[in-house]
């Protein structure tokens, strides 16, 4: 595939452009399957393609008549942020039988569709692939049958199958996430936040039963976001006399002054043996040994339920483009291939290469080999495992690494927040000190930044007193903006007074900046010279050297919520339109992503310059649109998008231009976007990727320590942690000076432009899409033990 921006005629040289495509929902609903069918559609209609919705999943495929309808643009109109599917899904015996799928093969002849795009699970997936091996067969049998002519078997001589994964367990391999699956942690993640608070008042024990009859996924990572006490899933079962451990840890915790213990059981747990753990038997066992007070939750369905979270629906919009480009290139020699998602990454996979390997992950547990079993679920999977063990127990303190080299003393490590406050930070902070003090390392807590390290506001922080960190928002530490430079000799004196031999920051483009000074003051200063670690946590994703920052996720998710109740608002009214403001400084990702994720039809930025030519085609569009079914309007501006095109100023032209037509609101949503419990996402990632830079930091400490002394003065001891594509990386922050633009405090290239094309398309907008960041096909990967470390989230 040509790496350029593609245009009409690029579509139109594939082999499957201008033919016809259906879209059908399959298996059990997921939030964001809409998102999905939306994004079908519209690149559909995008690239001049008739698109059919399939009612009823493949029962309506069997069935024919209404069920297979062409739609237009107006009829994915609201469907956003709706949850569930709303092109419905059955499960179908009918279509398992040679039979049922020659009616669907004559049905779909009927319309001209060769182009099928399946939004299921691995039933769902394997089942389309073996309509597409048989396709020919079945045209053959209907031309012999007079159902259809001999024409139409040469002419539809070959099914294209493209499949997204759509299930709330991310039970499917290849994928690091499944569409549904970060709403669902929503779900769980609001009730055990609304559990915790009536557990603490009455000192309770909570078992949690999650969904994930075969994968542990939800109840793993939902563990690892409130900071669970234990957890049961299918893929890691406990070691024999589990009971008396857990019994045990339940009460340790509770004569740390700890009120409340919360356990997640996945409804598929088992134990060593392959026999189920059930969250009664757990309850009974806890009653029995330790008298306490305990009840049973079961989320069930709750889980499937509400709407789609931010990520899902931008995850699902760029899988739906993904999959009507891959549908277009197919030939008949494509295997059938599923879009999904690596690190930051679209990636096409071969169909049964992934059917078969989450096939294999059962087939290990049945014969209990689970060690095999969390390596074929993928590094993410894995990942998660390994940091929830670091962090769920402590373990005694005559089992902590002595390091060999000092003998008499451990390592001090400092943690502190820089810049703005940010959703996550706290579950950053716990994670640091947890796994510092596992690594053996007396950690220490630097009050409200660099400021406070220059008057000694710094403290020695144990274990417990991190304890119920991880759903907290904000910043407990305090944070400021203020910068080293002015306070380098205080720091230094603060450095030495408490013997800091490590340092790790947790902030946006201020901790980096900080960093830099810090890095360029060890020429001046030895007390600086030490292993530094930053870990970027900012709302605004600003940060050179990372795709993603601590606290974007949940800000995003506070816009798109906010754009929901808005767009709602204008539904009821007609003719209205919305100009909202984002924060984000003069990085545009917030308004960007929150276009896309809200359904916005504009979205203004910095990094994209844009003049009153532009603002009046939008405003023209809008006129347009007015005319439809569709009487509403949102526009999204980033802050500092452009001095003089200021909010008002938009609120006022859209105003006078639209009289008649359509009026105008505006809100400018501020700081909310700061505040608020952080996302699931936000407190997993934040998690995991300070567990990493801890461990990072006690390797430098190994490798710098000589003659009773730390001494670290190379590029490569002060570093940025980030995600780039499909890794975790660690960059010296010296190399990503030549990344940043310091005057606008941006990075210079940003991953997300290239999906700015995608919100225009999807708002029907006439633009050209760059297909130069699409997935290429390629095999499924199988790691060792050892990749698990080096990166996926």
């Amino acid at each position: 595939m040509a790496h350029q921006p593609a245009d009409k005629k690029f579509f139109e040289n594939l082999s499957g452009a201008g033919k016809a495509i259906g879209v059908l929902t399959s298996g059990g609903d997921a939030q964001g399957m809409n998102a999905a069918v939306r994004a079908v559609v519209r690149m559909g209609i995008y690239v001049e393609a008739k698109v059919y919705f399939v009612y009823e999943g493949y029962q309506g495929m069997v069935d024919g008549g209404d069920n297979i309808v062409e739609v237009s643009w107006e009829s994915v109109s609201s469907i956003l942020q709706v949850g569930g599917t709303v092109i419905g899904s059955a499960r179908c015996k009918e279509f398992r039988t040679r039979e049922g799928r020659l009616k669907a093969a004559y049905n779909l002849i009927q319309r001209g569709i060769t182009n099928l795009c399946v939004i299921g699970g691995d039933g769902s997936l394997t089942g389309a692939n073996l309509f597409r091996e048989e396709w020919s067969g079945l045209l053959e049998e209907l031309a012999q049958s007079g159902m259809i002519e001999e024409e139409a078997v040469k002419k539809y001589v070959y099914l294209n199958i493209v499949g997204m994964v759509g299930s709330i367990d991310n039970d499917f391999c290849g994928t690091d996430m499944t569409i549904g699956t970060d709403s669902a942690l929503h779900r769980i993640i609001e009730v055990v936040d609304a559990i915790m608070t009536t557990a603490q008042s009455h000192q309770r024990t909570f078992v949690l039963e999650v969904m994930g009859r075969h994968c542990g996924y939800l109840a793993l990572v939902s563990a690892l976001a409130c900071g669970a006490d234990w957890v049961f899933i299918p893929e890691y079962p406990p070691e024999e006399g589990w009971e008396d451990q857990m019994c045990v840890k339940l009460s340790e915790n509770r004569a740390r002054k700890k009120r409340l213990n919360i356990i997640i059981v996945a409804e598929g747990a088992i134990d060593s043996h392959n026999k189920p753990i059930t969250s009664e038997k757990v309850k009974d066992l806890v009653v029995q040994q330790l008298g306490f007070d305990t009840r049973v939750t079961i989320l069930g369905h709750v889980q499937r339920g509400g709407t789609p979270s931010a990520f899902d629906r931008i995850l699902a919009s760029r899988m739906g483009v993904e999959a009507v480009l891959a549908l277009l290139e197919a030939t008949p020699d494509t295997p059938a291939c599923v879009v999904s998602l690596s690190g930051n990454q679209a990636v096409r996979l071969p169909l049964m290469e992934c059917v078969q390997m989450t096939q294999e992950v059962q087939k290990a547990m049945d014969e209990t080999k689970f060690c095999e079993a969390v390596r074929l679920r993928g590094r993410s999977f894995e990942n998660n495992l390994n940091t929830y063990k670091l962090l769920s127990h402590r373990r005694p303190d005559a089992e902590l690494p002595k390091d060999d080299l000092s003998c008499s003393t451990n390592f001090n490590v400092a943690v502190l927040n820089v810049g703005a406050p940010a959703a996550g930070m706290n579950a950053a902070v716990r994670s640091a000190v947890r796994v510092g003090i596992t690594e053996g390392h007396n950690m220490f807590a630097v009050i409200d930044g660099f400021e406070g390290f220059a008057r000694g506001q710094i403290k020695e922080i144990s274990w417990g007193d991190v304890g119920g960190w991880t759903g907290q928002g904000g910043s407990l530490l305090g944070t400021k903006r203020t910068l080293p430079a002015k306070y380098l000799e205080k720091i230094a004196d603060q450095m030495r007074t408490n013997n800091i031999n490590a340092l790790m920051v947790i902030g946006g483009f201020e901790a980096y900046l900080g960093l830099l000074e810090l890095s360029a003051a060890c020429e001046k200063y030895d007390e600086f010279c030490v292993p530094m670690v930053m870990v970027p946590a900012t709302v605004s994703n600003n940060v050179p050297g990372s795709d993603f920052s601590i606290g974007a996720d949940t800000a995003l998710n506070t816009i798109t919520d906010t754009c929901d109740r808005i767009k709602q608002s204008a539904s009821g009214t007609k003719r209205r339109v919305f100009i909202i403001e984002t924060m984000g400084g003069y990085c545009g990702y917030l308004a960007n992503m929150g276009g896309l994720a809200a359904g916005a039809d504009a979205a203004y930025i910095f990094e994209e310059k844009f003049d009153i030519r532009e603002l009046q085609a939008n405003v023209e569009h809008l006129t347009e649109k007015m005319k439809t079914s569709i009487q509403r309007g949102l526009v999204l501006r980033n802050e500092n998008s452009n001095e003089n095109y200021t909010t008002d100023f938009i609120y006022q032209l859209y105003s006078e231009e639209g009289k008649g037509v359509f009026d105008c609101r505006k809100n400018v949503l501020g700081h909310m976007q700061q505040g608020g419990a952080p996302s699931p996402f936000d407190r997993n990632f934040g998690t995991k990727i300070s567990a990493k830079a801890i461990q990072w930091i006690s390797k430098k400490l190994r490798e710098t320590y000589r003659k009773g002394k730390v001494f670290a003065n190379t590029e490569d001891s002060v570093c940025l942690l980030g995600m780039r594509r499909r890794n975790l990386l660690f960059q010296p922050v010296v190399e990503l000076k030549d990344q940043a633009d310091f005057v606008h405090r941006i990075p210079k290239e940003q991953w997300w432009l290239k999906l700015r094309p995608l919100m225009k398309i999807l708002a029907k907008y006439k633009t050209s899409y760059d297909v130069s960041d699409s997935g290429q096909l390629e095999h499924v990967a199988r790691h060792s033990p050892k990749e698990a470390e080096t990166g996926a989230i």
